[in-house]
């Protein structure tokens, strides 16, 4: 609390929360009392909004880790020449929102499970180290620092087919962009859901907002009978405008899309699911899982697969750029229910075109993954997992021995990481409920044996990979340590950084 009063005297910030009677009172925007110099690091003041996209195959260029003993997730890494680069991300920043979802207090799986299903566009809200941490020693840990846009106010995804009066707008004439459209009553474009006075943002996934008008209209025509329009009603443009959010399409509804995602439950039968899984290229000409050899009259056949169906999602995350071995594993880990997100051809050319993820677009997954299930560190199936987690008394040194058994989704509920300065393999974060929290582990344990074999060397972080292929149960011997233990490992001047392994993104 007083280094965090220190920097407020230092800097003369002055935090306070400005509400807008149209966003209530849930969307309070921060920002300073006094003007900045933009040179200056204290400039970032108030949540910053960063729209990030990847090529095929390639990430948006960050890091992120969670941080240790605390609630946030910082991003720790910025790769050069990369959209997060570009776009003014930086070191340090914590991530308030993925799109228009407040992820600051949730689960650090849970926000690299958004930020992957998000495909190759994705908005972060995020805030500079030092404001985040004056603003909440100001205003405690419950204060809501990441402004979202009220409900039901979203860019829209429409899709248009042409009738007998064609697609059914017109275009406000300028040289260049912006325009926004005029509907037809009873048209087609307002039968598509295109709301009065729309800006018109994108066409067939690709931005107009620079486009002459001549260029406008060759894209339109090029369209054929039928087009998808991104756009934005004049709520949504003042909204965005008050909160200096972008008129991203990651924050887009679907409205009377030709086509959508579909989830599947399956219920294992005494001959198995009945369907292949195997992996071949896609449109995009990566290595895809793709759904083969649907047996007739099998679980697979009766909850709706249909052969040469993508596989996107298994539990409700996201499985794009796994491998095949890894989106097995992880279909058996599910035991005899399972539950899949998957497009046909037509739907994975649909969304190809705009350039959004499918599961941005689903209804409901109806069976998402747990926070224990997503931070495995094994993802094989068991027979027949004992009724509960184990745990030995401590030894003379301190040191325990617990037996840990996979969950339902094949995850122990821990989060291992090591640290070249400090004991080496160490607890970091521990799931509620999972299997490890039963068995009373606790953040900063160090690990001494795995399966017998002792740690605390070299190979460290080869046993930490090894931990991934490893059969249950697994048998760890620990050694407690008291939270000023695991504070006294952090390098002096080396900040947050050190603690945990990072996700690149």
């Amino acid at each position: 609390m007083e280094a965090a009063a220190d920097l407020q005297d230092t800097a003369s910030l002055t935090l306070k929360f400005k509400f807008n009677p149209k966003l209530g009172v849930d969307n309070p925007v921060l920002s300073l009392a006094e003007d900045h110099d933009p040179s200056d690091p204290w400039s970032l003041k108030r949540p910053r909004f960063c729209l990030l996209s990847k090529e095929e195959g390639k990430s948006f260029g960050f890091h992120l880790q969670q941080e240790l003993g605390r609630a946030g997730h910082v991003v720790c890494r910025v790769e050069p020449g990369t959209s997060a680069q570009r776009q003014g991300l930086q070191e340090g920043d914590r991530i308030l929102g993925v799109n228009n979802d407040v992820v600051e207090h949730e689960d650090y799986v849970v926000v690299v499970r958004r930020i992957r299903a998000s495909g190759p566009r994705v908005l972060l809200t995020v805030l500079a180290r030092h404001v985040h941490d004056v603003a909440r020693a100001q205003h405690g840990d419950n204060a809501h620092l990441c402004p979202t846009l009220g409900p039901g106010v979203r860019p829209r995804l429409c899709h248009i087919v042409k009738d007998e009066g064609g697609f059914g707008f017109s275009v406000t004439h300028g040289n260049q962009g912006p325009f926004w459209l005029v509907l037809s009553t009873g048209g087609a474009a307002e039968r598509a859901g295109v709301p009065p006075g729309a800006r018109l943002l994108e066409v067939n996934g690709v931005s107009v907002e620079k486009f002459t008008y001549n260029q406008l209209t060759r894209k339109l025509w090029q369209s054929g009978e039928q087009v998808t329009l991104l756009v934005a009603g004049p709520e949504v443009e003042e909204q965005c405008r008050e909160l200096g959010m972008p008129l991203a399409a990651p924050l887009a509804e679907g409205w009377a899309l030709p086509t959508k995602p579909r989830c599947l439950h399956l219920e294992k039968g005494p001959q198995g699911f009945g369907f292949l899984l195997r992996e071949e290229k896609g449109l995009d000409g990566l290595p895809g899982q793709f759904l083969r050899e649907v047996d007739p009259g099998q679980p697979a056949d009766k909850a709706g697969m249909q052969a040469g169906d993508r596989l996107l999602a298994v539990a409700g995350e996201s499985v794009e750029g796994l491998g095949h071995e890894e989106t097995v594993s992880r279909i058996r880990a599910q035991g005899s229910r399972v539950s899949l997100i998957v497009v046909d051809p037509e739907a994975d050319r649909f969304f190809s075109m705009v350039r959004l993820s499918p599961l941005l677009f689903l209804e409901s997954t109806g069976a998402p993954a747990s926070p224990q299930d997503t931070c495995s560190a094994s993802l094989v199936e068991t027979g027949d997992p004992p009724l509960a987690d184990t745990a030995e008394p401590p030894g003379p040194l301190g040191s325990h021995q617990c037996v840990l058994y996979p969950g339902p989704g094949g995850g122990y509920g821990l989060r291992l990481s090591c640290v070249a300065s400090g004991p080496g393999l160490f607890i970091s974060q521990v799931t509620p409920g999972g299997s490890a929290a039963r068995a009373g582990l606790q953040i900063g344990d160090v690990i001494l044996e795995v399966n017998g074999y002792p740690v605390g060397g070299e190979n460290d972080l080869e046993r930490l990979q090894q931990l991934a292929e490893a059969e249950p149960p697994l048998c760890l011997k620990l050694a407690a340590r008291s939270r000023q233990g695991w504070e006294a490992w952090i390098p002096p001047g080396s900040g947050e950084d050190w603690a945990l392994a990072s996700d690149l993104l």
